[in-house]
């Protein structure tokens, strides 16, 4: 499931990350990769453990577990801290075909965390360079995906993808991973559907429509049955 959600961080929240972010220091983005993804990875990150990612990442996850709609999309139980990296046209950033590591390690905090969800977090508006969709692919072909600077987009970390080269300017994003209380992946997207199905139905029948009541238990029932927790 491919979930995109709008405004997670406002345009002045954008622009002071961003303020901040260009007066950071920045290093190979080699070296948060494994083995695997370090011979097609070429881009530059903030240092994951200091200070600058630590604070704009703790922004972000305030942002995002604020979010109903986060919620509901990602049943989050762990999310490990935000990344935050650049790819500059001048440089020839890109980001060759890959998969994410399964399990990540915090080396600051001990967490260690399955990743079941990959989340991108746009804080460069789209005109501001060409190139660097992030291309997903899953059973349905490849999604290509470039959103303006404060949408994030959702997918699972079983997913190939890449990110194509920057032809002009610079593209700057968060990104990060979650395990979530539902491991499986369709079974987190009928929990997903079901829920916009009851919110739904909660607008035009009220929250005590005896129907609503009923699909509520039974949500509640099935995360019950495939959480982890």
């Amino acid at each position: 499931m491919l979930t995109c959600l709008p405004g997670v961080l406002s345009k002045d929240d954008v622009a002071e990350f961003r303020r901040i972010m260009d007066v950071s220091g920045w290093e190979d983005g080699r070296s948060t990769a494994g083995a695997q993804s370090a011979m097609v990875k070429r881009n530059e990150q903030l240092p994951p453990d200091g200070e600058v990612a630590r604070k704009l990442g703790n922004r972000i996850i305030s942002a995002l577990t604020s979010n109903p709609r986060f919620i509901a999309a990602a049943i989050p139980l762990q999310i490990f801290p935000p990344l935050f990296n650049r790819y500059a046209a001048s440089s020839g950033h890109h980001f060759g075909l890959h998969v994410d590591n399964a399990i990540r390690g915090d080396r600051l905090t001990g967490l260690r965390i399955r990743t079941d969800l990959s989340v991108t977090l746009f804080l460069a508006e789209p005109e501001e360079y060409d190139g660097g969709e992030l291309v997903i692919e899953d059973t349905y072909g490849s999604h290509e995906v470039k959103l303006p600077a404060g949408d994030c987009v959702l997918y699972p970390s079983t997913s190939l993808h890449l990110v194509t080269p920057v032809t002009r300017g610079t593209r700057v994003a968060s990104f990060f991973w979650l395990q979530s209380m539902i491991r499986d992946d369709q079974a987190r997207s009928m929990i997903f559907d079901l829920d916009t199905a009851i919110q739904a139905l909660v607008e035009r029948l009220g929250r005590d429509d005896p129907e609503t009541v009923k699909l509520t238990g039974i949500y509640h029932n099935l995360i019950r049955h495939w959480a982890e927790v």
